[in-house]
């Protein structure tokens, strides 16, 4: 069963590749554990991907790289997570060039654990499904969104979402930061 907006992100500890650029890793400190306490007082975007070495999911992976300080400006940590090893996630960074000095913890779901609790391991497949979920600094997911297992997402759009979950207020369609929101009382008028 999917856990999801409203629902409480589940606890984790993972084993992960560090987000430190590749000349700064070696196999005495590339391995990390990381756990939900990465984002105590912080909102947290996670982002899930099916597997290791594949077409689609380093464009993915790089284009959330890109936004990181964004992100983090926003008082936001960015993980993003598959159910291969943290070996593989390893030997995958230093082979995809594009993901060389990605600045995002690669998580090792290997129990699958994780993706099962949020209900989006792929019964065919066996793997995570491309999701994403944005959580507030209480642990409450707030925004989650899963695409085919082809299909990529637009990481300007979870960004334009945080920004309007940050907010805490009526956001309309296409709202972006800096835009005002819905005034209810020009509204009933």
């Amino acid at each position: 069963m999917a856990i999801g907006v409203g629902g409480k992100f589940p606890e984790f500890h993972l084993k992960a590749v560090d987000k430190k650029p590749l000349n700064e890793l070696n196999i005495n400190n590339v391995f990390v554990e990381i756990s939900n306490d990465i984002h105590k007082d912080k909102w947290m975007m996670i982002f899930f991907y099916p597997k290791d070495f594949t077409f689609v999911c380093p464009t993915e992976i790089e284009a959330f790289g890109k936004l990181n300080e964004e992100f983090e400006a926003r008082n936001c940590v960015v993980l993003t997570a598959s159910t291969d090893t943290e070996f593989t996630h390893w030997a995958w960074r230093k082979h995809q060039s594009e993901l060389n000095n990605l600045p995002i913890p690669m998580l090792a779901d290997v129990r699958r654990e994780l993706s099962s609790a949020l209900g989006i391991l792929d019964p065919v497949e066996g793997v995570s499904q491309r999701a994403v979920f944005i959580v507030d600094p209480s642990g409450t997911i707030r925004f989650s969104m899963v695409t085919d297992l082809n299909v990529g997402r637009n990481p300007d759009e979870v960004l334009r979402v945080l920004d309007a979950l940050q907010t805490g207020e009526l956001c309309q369609c296409n709202w972006n930061k800096g835009d005002s929101a819905i005034d209810l009382e020009k509204v009933s008028k």
